[in-house]
């Protein structure tokens, strides 16, 4: 039944409360704007959601990755923006708990959970290696006690507002295994050399940062290597896994929003004498979402169950992922059909959610990646 533990409806409530309390009044100014919700995410820190899944002793709730899919979906509801910064913070904090040594524990996650820092960046991607990860070139050099960074990133959330980023380079050159020589460093934002892009202008989640990050000559001590050399790679799929889920439930929020929304509009816009919500065209396709949507939060809560169990989890956040973003990019087209030519204007956020929820099947892996992982898990 998945039915939650009082501790993760506490947080779902929690969640629940602001978004539908502050994050849906003013999500559409926001994303009008294209204005960062530094407020916001200040507000959701101090509600204890940028470390759900944290250890308490570094400022984190310590609820687990079922409440964090949970807050994910309620915060996604109010603004989808919101929501993908405070993913990406929860990913960054978790990665640096797992992979982290005691003094970079201590240093840089509480900053991300108390909201000292408004915001922490992963920054894998490049231009010319998005879902190939392994084919990145940014470099790391060993110089001295420390390294050298240089290279580009590209569409980074928050990365001109990080106050720490985790950066992937190559300290290996390796043309049989090139995944094999791929690093992972923490990098403070600030940092000399380290340049930010100007804004992408995005379809959609216009209110969340991204930026393209060019490293000139950054230097970072040999304390900044997050794990060991030659575990980049390695760590780069430990955090999507995670990160996937929490992209499934920011999907399945934005779905939300739409579905509620339509099954209003159809209630009170009436054709023909009598509310669209008596025609069967309607009816079947409000029916239709809303069974995708109910399947796709039960495969999303599995996947978390499996990942809060610590049992291998990495073809279940796959098909969630897969599943609930397509399923949710079909929600938010029905809800622009039901809407007419009114869901297709900014006056009412259908339109809103059309846009914001199409690159949910894009990053964090996109859908096709993610079908090569099942079948691959499949096949073993």
């Amino acid at each position: 039944m998945f039915e939650p533990s009082e501790s993760q409806r506490l947080i779902r409530e929690t969640a629940r409360n602001y978004a539908q309390g502050s994050l849906t009044r003013i999500a559409s100014e926001l994303d009008r704007e294209a204005r960062f919700p530094a407020a916001q995410l200040g507000e959701l820190a101090e509600l204890g959601l940028m470390g759900i899944n944290v250890p308490e002793a570094y400022g984190g709730a310590a609820a687990g990755a079922v409440a964090h899919a949970l807050a994910m979906k309620e915060i996604a509801q109010g603004c989808a923006s919101t929501a993908v910064t405070m993913g990406v913070n929860n990913m960054v904090a978790e990665t640096i708990c797992r992979f982290g040594t005691d003094a970079q524990k201590k240093r840089y996650v509480p900053e991300i959970t108390s909201g000292r820092f408004v915001a922490a960046s992963f920054a894998l991607s490049e231009a010319q290696s998005g879902s190939d990860a392994g084919a990145l070139r940014t470099t790391a050099r060993r110089d001295g006690s420390g390294f050298v960074l240089n290279g580009s990133k590209q569409w980074i959330t928050s990365g001109d507002r990080a106050g720490v980023l985790i950066v992937w380079a190559r300290t290996e050159q390796s043309a049989a295994k090139p995944a094999k020589g791929i690093s992972a460093f923490l990098v403070e934002g600030g940092a000399k050399g380290l340049h930010a892009g100007r804004h992408e202008d995005k379809m959609g989640l216009r209110a969340s940062s991204t930026v393209p990050l060019t490293l000139e000559d950054v230097r970072v001590p040999a304390t900044a290597l997050l794990g060991n050399v030659g575990d980049g790679f390695r760590i780069a799929l430990s955090a999507l896994d995670g990160g996937r889920i929490g992209i499934a439930s920011q999907a399945i929020g934005i779905a939300s929003a739409a579905l509620e929304e339509s099954l209003q509009y159809a209630k009170d816009r009436r054709t023909f004498g009598q509310p669209i919500a008596n025609h069967q065209a309607i009816r079947f396709m409000l029916a239709d979402v809303a069974t995708e949507l109910e399947a796709a939060r039960l495969l999303v809560l599995r996947a978390a169950a499996f990942k809060e169990a610590e049992r291998p989890f990495t073809r279940e956040a796959s098909m969630a992922k897969v599943f609930a973003t397509e399923k949710a990019n079909h929600a938010c087209d029905v809800a622009v059909q039901i809407h007419g030519g009114y869901g297709y204007v900014s006056e009412f956020a259908a339109e809103r959610h059309y846009r914001d929820v199409r690159v949910t099947t894009i990053y964090e892996g996109t859908s096709e990646v993610q079908r090569f992982v099942i079948a691959r898990e499949a096949l073993k």
